[in-house]
């Protein structure tokens, strides 16, 4: 099972026997590996065909809806922990998106690219949109509808009225608190109600 080394250090924060909801779940390798590693139990929310046949596969509770359309088939407090990892950045509606991840879960932790990470702004001054292994898009063929710094992401969720419990960047699989919104190419925040 291949749980991307940002992966491997999200799933340090989520507690050992928690219901897990994965926003965005993509192939279902995550959660695969918190059923595996941390006796996690929960679901995976993903739209792509593709991706909810690997969940199957990997025998990972998989539902296929389109985030856009919201989470009104949960209940308040239905998992102890929601995951949002690089799903925020592709969806229309991100701010009611946070206060559902809350709503949900009585943890979210949110991951998302950081646009503000160092190469990116020394990209940006050339005059080019960056392409990096965290954006490994072209501007023209990126699924991300939009682009945020770690500073963005908590001055958003405090505007949602949301509370920052913990924030940090991960890069080459580090944890980083000194100066993530430069240093980090992964931007994460843990925010609760």
């Amino acid at each position: 099972m291949s749980v991307s080394v940002v992966g491997q250090a999200l799933a340090e924060l989520v507690p050992a026997g928690s219901r897990v909801l994965d926003l965005g779940c993509g192939d279902g390798a995550l959660l695969a590996h918190l059923q595996a590693t941390r006796g996690c139990t929960g679901y995976g929310i993903e739209i792509d065909d593709a991706n909810v046949l690997a969940c199957v596969q990997r025998g990972v509770n998989v539902i296929q809806l389109n985030l856009d359309e919201g989470l009104s088939m949960f209940e308040d407090a239905s998992f102890d922990v929601v995951l949002q990892i690089d799903t925020l950045q592709n969806l229309r509606n991100a701010e009611v998106m946070l206060r559902e991840t809350v709503r949900v879960g009585q943890l979210g932790i949110v991951a998302f690219p950081n646009f503000a990470h160092w190469p990116n702004r020394l990209s940006v001054l050339r005059g080019r949109m960056p392409v990096t292994r965290r954006l490994p898009y072209q501007w023209y063929n990126t699924p991300n509808i939009r682009v945020g710094t770690h500073a963005d992401l908590g001055l958003l969720a405090r505007a949602c009225g949301l509370k920052v419990v913990d924030s940090f960047g991960i890069q080459d699989g580090e944890v980083l608190r000194f100066a993530p919104n430069l240093l980090a190419g992964t931007s994460v925040y843990k925010l609760t109600r």
